[in-house]
């Protein structure tokens, strides 16, 4: 079903979903965050199949949200701070094809700001090295199984939560105080 007019669609995979999950759930203008696979070629693919790197898929979460509350560009933006979208097929000890950088466009226009986004991150030298953040068009998204959204809510004393998702949600809450919403301040 399409969202409402006023809202957009992203699509975007920055290593292990879990992470982006937990961040955009905080943020102003965002109403709804699914963790999923895209970027493949098999049909309904498993967490497990897609952790087996044959299915060609991204851990990547689709992010709905109201583009008069947080653009686009600023969603982007975003999103290159919360993962290290210089290492192909990489994020810390979470190797392979599924964790790769990737931002799957719904629109030509979204596929230019993209590309924006990345220039100027890249001529403001953020990351010291030149980003390998794939972007193309957005085919099937699969939603991943019950048990992956909201993860980092639903499991916070994990190890994986403790050692890897709070510190990186913590230092996105500090640096977007500002945008985040109510709840999560």
């Amino acid at each position: 079903m399409p969202e409402p007019a006023n809202r957009e669609t992203a699509i975007l995979g920055g290593g292990c979903f879990w992470c982006i999950d937990a961040a955009y759930r905080d943020l102003q203008g965002v109403e709804e965050v699914v963790s999923g696979y895209a970027g493949g070629h098999v049909e309904n693919p498993t967490y497990e199949q897609v952790c087996g790197k044959k299915t060609g898929h991204a851990e990547v979460v689709k992010v709905v949200f109201d583009p008069a509350v947080l653009s686009y560009a600023d969603l982007l933006r975003i999103f290159f701070t919360l993962h290290d979208p210089t290492t192909k097929d990489r994020q810390g000890a979470d190797i392979g094809p599924q964790y790769r950088s990737i931002v799957l466009t719904t629109s030509d226009a979204q596929a230019e700001t993209a590309r924006a986004v990345m220039a100027e991150i890249e001529a403001e030298g953020i990351w010291g090295a030149p980003l390998v953040t794939e972007v193309e068009p957005a085919g099937a998204f699969w939603p991943a199984e019950a048990e992956h959204q909201d993860y980092f809510k639903r499991n916070p004393w994990s190890g994986y939560c403790r050692a890897v998702i709070a510190p990186k949600v913590a230092k996105f809450r500090k640096r977007f105080n500002d945008r985040l919403k109510a709840r999560a301040a």
